[in-house]
């Protein structure tokens, strides 16, 4: 997902309307990401994005797949036993209640895998889908468990702080989050891009958007972290899938 942004912005650089482009239906998964970075996609090039869920433990990508209703990804169960369970005990957690996916193939004879430990964060979504599927739903992968950080003793995942920064039709298409210690304790910074049309405006208007944004970011994480803007395409980016944290702490 976030590489579709990228191609989008160097349609956009090379003088070209993504939206013009005769695309239907794009397939998006690899790294998690929230709905509202999901209608920046399906805005930029006029196209409807549906979710995909795989790893290569399980043969690539076909284990989870997003139906024309957009809600919940159906499991192959032909293929795959799915679990949901608590990271820390093991335990099955009830249906729509977040945690662990767990898989088990079914089909596989050259290296089958038993319940084999994703660290993808999820949940099953309860009812039946309106398009008459019966396989169950996966939820959006919400992070990795092994994704969390922790800053002045809050527990941290990246998909919160993107939730936030992606809901501001100012931002631009990326952001960077940064884990520092100015010698007095840790520190986290966000930068954020600013699009064009809003970077050139009045810096009081910046400063005031500057300061909304940290305080829904307070809202949704506790803490208040120190927000930067940054021009269009001024952070660096990734052919694969995006670095959204860079960590330089000093490890004790």
């Amino acid at each position: 997902p976030s590489y579709a942004l990228i191609l989008g912005e160097h349609l956009r650089g090379m003088g070209e309307d993504p939206r013009e482009f005769p695309l239907r239906i794009a397939v998006v998964g690899a790294e998690p990401y929230t709905e509202e970075f999901r209608r920046r996609i399906e805005d930029l090039f006029n196209m409807k994005a549906y979710n995909s869920y795989g790893l290569s433990e399980m043969n690539g990508p076909g284990v989870a797949f997003e139906c024309l209703q957009q809600h919940g990804m159906h499991v192959w169960e032909d293929c795959y036993i799915p679990e949901i369970i608590d990271p820390e005990t093991g335990e099955p957690v009830p249906d729509g209640q977040t945690g662990e996916l767990v898989m088990t193939c079914l089909c596989r004879q050259g290296m089958p895998i038993l319940r084999y430990r994703t660290r993808d964060l999820t949940r099953f979504l309860p009812g039946e889908c309106a398009c008459g599927r019966k396989h169950r739903r996966l939820d959006r992968i919400v992070g990795r468990s092994d994704d969390m950080f922790i800053i002045k003793g809050v527990n941290v995942y990246p998909m919160q702080i993107e939730q936030v920064v992606m809901s501001f039709p100012q931002v631009g298409q990326n952001y960077l989050i940064l884990l520092e210690n100015d010698g007095f304790g840790d520190v986290m910074r966000v930068q954020v891009e600013i699009r064009d049309e809003y970077f050139v405006e009045d810096m009081r208007t910046l400063q005031g958007l500057q300061k909304t944004i940290a305080n829904r970011l307070r809202d949704e994480i506790l803490i208040t972290p120190r927000v930067e803007l940054v021009q269009s395409n001024s952070l660096p980016s990734s052919e694969g899938k995006a670095v959204r944290v860079q960590d330089t702490r000093l490890k004790k």
